[in-house]
């Protein structure tokens, strides 16, 4: 008579899956590497998330709150704008780098299938979500006398989300931390002279 199977920790089966598909994606995780990762049946994969997309939702939810949550925190914090903006590019650098990993929300379903096209548009609006909280603190930035008058703080958004993504896909690519540093200062750079902290307000210089 066979025994009952073994108990096993949701939580760590999650955190297992995630990484799975943040490494090879959704379409690129089939549910035979679900088994061998999370050391457990297909059946009981299915039974305790539902399903290979809610399990790849679920995952999502647990990146963002945790390790993929660093733009939250950091935009949410109080230090003047250019600050901030550093903070969120190196921090990003070194979640991304390790493993060449880059960002799970970017890599994990860029592109898919027709079938997983739902998927796609999901990942989607949580990029576009990206970027306005991004828009959203230039302006915060802005409205304190921290960016010049003259600064379009949307423009600006999509540049510095373009630039947190970018850092994602050459993570991917292989592009070291050194190297995407050096493109964060450059970038700072040129943030300055558009009008930035360090010549427009004085101020707030650290």
């Amino acid at each position: 008579m066979a025994g009952r199977p073994r108990e096993f920790d949701r939580n760590e089966a999650l955190r297992k899956a995630r990484d799975l598909f943040w490494l090879s994606g959704y379409e690129g995780t089939s549910m035979a590497d679900l088994v061998a990762g999370l050391g457990i049946a297909s059946a009981r994969i299915y039974a305790a998330f539902g399903s290979k997309e809610a399990l790849f939702r679920e995952a999502i939810e647990l990146y963002e709150t945790d390790e993929g949550g660093f733009a939250d925190r950091v935009l949410a914090g109080t230090k003047d704008i250019r600050s901030t903006l550093e903070e969120m590019f190196m921090t990003a650098i070194a979640l991304y780098t390790p493993g060449q990993r880059g960002c799970m929300v970017v890599s994990a379903a860029t592109n898919c299938s027709p079938d997983n096209a739902a998927l796609g548009q999901w990942l989607s609006e949580h990029r576009r979500a990206r970027t306005q909280s991004i828009i959203d603190r230039l302006s915060e930035a802005k409205n304190a006398g921290e960016l010049a008058e003259h600064v379009d703080t949307d423009a600006l958004g999509d540049c510095c989300a373009t630039m947190l993504h970018g850092l994602s896909v050459q993570a991917r690519d292989g592009i070291s931390a050194s190297r995407l540093k050096a493109s964060v200062v450059t970038f700072l750079s040129m943030f300055d002279l558009l009008g930035g902290v360090d010549k427009f307000s004085k101020g707030f210089r650290r």
